[in-house]
C-alpha cells in the first residue's frame, strides 16, 4: 500500500515526514477488514485530544527540506 501511495497520490516522500507516511498506510493496513461506518468510528476516536499544529510541522528537525532534495 505504501508503494501504491507513492506511485499514486504522493509521488514524492520528504525524509522528513517518512514516519508520518508510514505510520498513516500502517494504519491504514490494519483496520482494512473493517466496513466504512466502523473504520470512520475508529479514526474519529484515535483523533480525540490530538492537535497537529503548523509550527509543529515545519520545526527544523536538521534533515533536508523537501522531497526533491532527496533521492528515492
Amino acid at each position: 500500500m505504501l508503494k501504491r501511495g507513492y506511485n499514486g497520490t504522493f509521488h514524492k516522500f520528504s525524509e522528513k515526514h517518512l514516519d508520518r507516511y508510514a505510520r498513516e498506510f500502517a494504519g491504514r493496513h490494519n483496520i482494512r477488514p473493517q466496513d466504512t461506518l466502523d473504520m470512520m468510528e475508529s479514526i474519529d476516536s484515535g483523533m480525540d485530544g490530538k492537535r497537529l499544529r503548523y509550527n509543529d510541522l515545519i520545526i527544523d528537525n536538521r534533515l533536508s527540506l523537501g522531497a526533491r532534495e532527496m533521492a528515492v
